[in-house]
């Protein structure tokens, strides 16, 4: 047997510390969201992490803390390329922290989304991290305030102000950013693609886009023109083109769009080509949601581009806190977003 090549060993915990200069136990807090471990010292020891591929012992953990090692990942649907990017960043982020990440599809049905609550998650995960779209605030009030479930993350702004910790952008500013460029550009007509059909009270986010839209418009002495904007669902491209199609085609088209969605912008761009128009030049077009393809369709598309690793390092963070015994209010972490300027407000270099 002494010619038989042993496996490498894998990274310990000591070698972590060693790597980060720190002691095993710092590393530990680390790995449990501990509150009290300085930034500085929390960002090495997760490059240490990082560069040695630790990975704990998963089942020496759930025996010692009878946990699972697990959390359960909601999303409305992964087919719309900003869940299946923003999913792609919490597996990765929840990887460095030790745990496996169990994926679900609620299609944003209601019943479904109530059955990830009250049935799978509290059996097979630690916590959640949930981005809700089907079910109501009362219900949801509800099912957060039962003692039987573990800790849960909102993600987006669906629903705002429960009692949960939640992880979202500034909707308000960002629509504002999103039309303060089509201004720039001396453009008047600025429509608004995007709320969502059989928009109601309960779909606060729907609403958030559109009001920084509105406050950008009122900034420039623009006033507000209903007619201006359209609600197209937010999940396929064609709905895009479909609403940017009939703006065309009204007595007084709209010179730019600001789109609330990535691929409400790429149908919108679709159209415009479609009416023999060119873009910008004709109408100006900025997206939301920085998605790959933004960067690759012709023209690229300008676009609000929300820092999804920060969202999810920062939704994965909070569930670990709470695991290690955080008792501290429900926090309301705001990401950051940048405005990406592309060919479809900028034109193509020449």
């Amino acid at each position: 047997m002494s010619g038989v090549a042993r496996p490498p060993r894998r990274p310990s915990i000591k070698d972590v510390a060693a790597l980060a200069q720190v002691s095993s136990k710092t590393v530990s807090n680390v790995l449990h969201g501990q509150i009290f471990v300085a930034e500085p010292t929390r960002a090495r020891v997760l490059r240490a992490i990082d560069e040695l591929d630790y990975r704990p012992d998963l089942n020496a953990r759930s025996l010692r803390s009878g946990r699972s090692g697990i959390l359960a990942v909601a999303v409305p649907n992964l087919e719309v390329p900003f869940f299946a990017e923003l999913t792609s960043q919490i597996v990765t982020a929840a990887r460095v922290q030790g745990y496996t990440v169990l994926i679900d599809e609620t299609s944003g049905v209601r019943d479904r989304e109530v059955d990830l609550l009250t049935g799978i998650a509290p059996r097979l995960a630690d916590g959640v991290i949930f981005s809700p779209q089907g079910i109501g605030r009362s219900q949801l009030s509800s099912l957060l305030s039962s003692s039987a479930r573990g800790p849960v993350v909102l993600l987006g702004e669906h629903i705002l102000g429960l009692p949960v910790d939640h992880v979202l952008i500034d909707n308000v500013a960002a629509g504002a950013d999103a039309t303060a460029c089509l201004l720039s550009l001396g453009r008047r007509r600025i429509a608004a693609i995007g709320l969502p059909p059989g928009y109601d009270d309960e779909q606060e986010h729907a609403a958030l886009r559109l009001s920084g839209y509105r406050s950008a418009l009122e900034a420039a002495g623009l006033p507000y023109d209903p007619s201006l904007v359209v609600a197209a669902g937010a999940r396929r491209s064609s709905d895009g083109s479909a609403a940017m199609a009939g703006l065309l085609a009204s007595s007084s088209p709209p010179d730019a769009v600001f789109c609330f969605t990535d691929l409400l912008a790429l149908g919108a761009v679709r159209a415009v080509y479609e009416a023999g128009l060119r873009v910008p030049e004709d109408v100006a077009v900025v997206g939301f949601d920085n998605i790959a393809q933004t960067q690759i369709s012709v023209p690229t598309i300008s676009t609000i581009a929300p820092d999804k690793a920060a969202i999810a390092s920062a939704a994965v963070d909070l569930i670990v806190r709470r695991l290690a015994g955080s008792m501290a209010d429900p926090q309301v972490v705001q990401v950051r977003h940048d405005l990406i300027v592309r060919e479809s407000t900028a034109g193509r270099s020449r």
